[in-house]
């Protein structure tokens, strides 16, 4: 249940998320169009940066039309007094679960879902914009297996140095780590480390290690590529996913279009694969049979 029954003259259905200073709810105009609304209120001084980060949010979504990119309708601020005490970002409502919580059920809908997750990306870069926070639990996908690409409360402006450090540190690429410029490869990155995870079920070491205990440093040979992990991973894809989580940016594919166009070969690998295990599964049976 959520906490109130309207906001800002929209009915609240439901309590969809709580993160940092905001919180997400189901709501609904009085056409009965439902919506995701999110809401950030401001406590304490420190909690602008988080105001910033959902103004932000909607300024990004602004720039593009995507199906795969998510959304956002309307920006309201309310104000109290002079100063701005709330903000509102009215957004599409996903109905889904992230890819943390649900995975594809086999390895070749997982490259056609980062294929979608790839073409959403191209889009934003196209558009001079990095999400610069790809990870599992910001990709949803709908029951009718729909991609959709969300939160973009640190994505930034192509070449972007960031003044102190943003990103999941089990997805985080080293120039994020660094304060070096954020560019396109650092969504290749983060979708690389992505993948990772989804094939192998462990982190690639990043340069901010589990423990937050500082930042270390990371050699190649400290990741171990996913067909060693997971023997069904197609050669193709493992060798991508490795290409994408290199050290140094241009070592990785330029453009989230390379990405796509490897990701479908992986797909065809695995699919011919499985193909040729059913044709000799049944050849088996035949000769049995006779």
């Amino acid at each position: 249940m959520a906490e109130f029954s309207e906001i800002h003259g929209y009915e609240v259905l439901a309590t969809l998320g709580v993160g940092a200073r905001s919180t997400i709810y189901a709501v609904k105009n009085g056409n009965g169009e439902l919506f995701a609304l999110k809401r950030v209120v401001k406590s304490s001084p420190s909690d602008q940066r988080f105001m910033d980060q959902a103004i932000l949010e909607h300024e990004v979504a602004q720039k593009f039309d995507h199906p795969t990119l998510r959304k956002s309708i309307k920006l309201i601020r309310q104000r109290n007094f002079i100063r701005t005490s709330e903000v509102l970002v009215l957004m599409e409502m996903v109905d889904g679960v992230t890819l943390e919580k649900h995975q594809p059920d086999t390895l070749a809908d997982m490259c056609h879902m980062c294929m979608e997750v790839a073409h959403g990306l191209g889009v934003m870069h196209k558009a001079g914009y990095v999400h610069a926070d790809i990870k599992p639990n910001n990709i949803m996908v709908t029951d009718k297996n729909q991609v959709k690409i969300i939160d973009y409360g640190q994505s930034c402006e192509i070449g972007t140095v960031k003044e102190r450090i943003q990103g999941t540190p089990d997805y985080i690429a080293p120039e994020q780590v660094q304060r070096r410029s954020i560019t396109p490869r650092t969504d290749v990155f983060n979708l690389g480390a992505t993948m990772y995870w989804m094939l192998t079920q462990k982190h690639v070491p990043t340069l901010i290690p589990k423990g937050g205990a500082g930042i270390s440093l990371r050699t190649e040979d400290a990741c171990k590529p996913p067909i060693e992990l997971n023997p069904d991973t197609p050669p193709a894809l493992s060798s991508l996913v490795m290409d994408c989580i290199h050290t140094e940016a241009p070592q990785r594919p330029e453009t989230m279009s390379l990405v796509a166009d490897r990701l479908e070969i992986a797909a065809r690998q695995f699919e011919r694969r499985e193909q040729n295990a059913t044709n000799g599964s049944d050849d088996g049976q035949q000769r049995n049979a006779s």
